[in-house]
């Protein structure tokens, strides 16, 4: 696996709120359907209301979430 910080917007309620999410993914599109999921699940937000506007590739020592980091470097 590999992580990446994905970087977009998405309607809430009236106004469009900024959002930053690393996550572990095989590949960019993975990575996106992720966030796409996640979004939905936590403010129930549909995906035509979610502009992913950057998807790269973050090396293990830039990682800030330790679940991520966990999850690309294994139990080091």
């Amino acid at each position: 696996m590999k992580a990446y910080k994905v970087t977009g917007s998405f309607l809430m309620k009236d106004r469009w709120q900024n959002f930053t999410k690393e996550v572990a993914a095989e590949n960019p599109a993975q990575a996106k359907e992720v966030i796409l999921s996640d979004l939905g699940s936590k403010h129930r937000v549909t995906r035509k209301f979610v502009k992913v506007e950057k998807i790269e590739e973050v090396s293990l020592e830039q990682l800030e979430n330790p679940v991520v980091k966990w999850k690309v470097g294994g139990m080091k």
